[in-house]
């Protein structure tokens, strides 16, 4: 009786076929892989303003703060202009008199002319009053650039905005004297903003020029990442900082001054060469190392030992192993074992 009970028991596994495992089935092929780089930098204003009287004097006011919005021909900041306007007195006076002279020297000239045309007068005498007519126009010329050139250095005591822009920098207060172009205000241009990155200098450095970047605040709050593109690297590595400066142009982005030197992560995808992309259920192990199962072409499976490049997210990137075309296990590879049959696990075919 024991020996019938043991050969019923042996019966599912010599006389019984297996039936076909429904399984993830997936084609390799070699591509292009990238990898996940991130970067840390800041956000910038693409444009930036840096603004000083153009002469020196002792500033009397500073009309705006750090953070403050200026709208374009607004006044900022002002030096004493006493010996400007001074200067304009006085050159209006000089043109006020070369006005006169000319007047003067005209009516002397229609006067000789006119007796010259009697038969009174002289040609001396008229080429005389004419010389001196020319002399006074020219005079009065020279007193009308003056007075525009006393009239300018009134006005460029006064500082404005060239634009819409932010105050992103105050770096005078009133009663300090300032020289000529020296740094009194700083602003920013809000219509453009950029993500300035430091990056190691690596090989394929040019090529990163249009990639796509996420950006994400470091203290982002729930913010919604932005998205840039990578617009300008830097030709040489920094003296200072020894790595390359990376700009990434951001799209479209928020009208927020606040924004201004915010520290922010930006995730790129860095070209790391070709490679075999498969889901990490796809991987599994024997004593020789890393394997995956091989679809046969029978639907039968075998394991074949690979050589693994390196671990992303849900992905494992193989280096060797496998080649194009061949059919691999993804979900359901814990349940084989060599030779067991498999079937898609979308196919109509009957399995277990």
């Amino acid at each position: 009786m024991l020996r019938y009970v043991a050969l019923f028991c042996l019966l599912p596994l010599a006389a019984f076929p297996d039936t076909p495992l429904r399984a993830e089935l997936i084609k390799v092929f070699t591509a292009p892989q990238r990898v996940e780089g991130v970067l840390t930098g800041a956000i910038n204003a693409k444009t930036s303003i840096a603004l000083g009287f153009r002469q020196g004097g002792r500033v009397i006011e500073v009309r705006v703060l750090e953070g403050d919005r200026v709208r374009q021909g607004q006044e900022l900041a002002r030096i004493d202009a006493l010996q400007q306007e001074q200067n304009l007195k006085v050159t209006q006076a000089a043109l006020e008199a070369a006005v006169a002279a000319q007047g003067q020297a005209r009516q002397a000239y229609e006067r000789q002319a006119a007796m010259l045309d009697r038969g009174i007068g002289t040609r001396a005498a008229t080429d005389a009053a004419e010389e001196a007519l020319s002399t006074t126009i020219r005079e009065q010329e020279r007193a009308e650039t003056e007075v525009s050139r006393a009239r300018r250095a009134l006005d460029d005591t006064v500082l404005r905005a060239p634009q819409d822009a932010v105050v992103t920098a105050r770096d005078v207060e009133s009663g300090q004297i300032v020289a000529s172009a020296q740094p009194v205000l700083s602003l920013a241009v809000m219509g453009s903003l950029e993500a300035v990155f430091q990056s190691p200098d690596i090989d394929f450095m040019d090529d990163l020029l249009g990639t796509p970047v996420e950006l994400s605040l470091i203290d982002s709050d729930g913010q919604a990442p932005m998205h840039a593109v990578i617009s300008e690297i830097a030709p040489l590595v920094g003296l200072t900082t020894g790595s390359v400066a990376i700009h990434a142009r951001i799209m479209n982005p928020p009208d927020d001054s606040a924004l201004l030197g915010v520290p922010v992560l930006g995730r790129v995808l860095l070209p790391h060469g070709p490679g075999i992309s498969l889901p990490w259920t796809a991987l599994t192990t024997t004593k020789d190392g890393p394997a995956v199962w091989v679809v046969g072409a029978d639907n039968t499976v075998s394991l074949a030992s690979v050589q693994i490049e390196r671990f992303h997210t849900g992905t494992v990137v193989i280096s060797s192993g496998l080649t194009d075309g061949q059919i691999v296990v993804g979900a359901g590879s814990q349940l084989l074992y060599p030779g067991r049959r498999v079937i898609a696990a979308d196919s109509t075919e009957t399995a277990e």
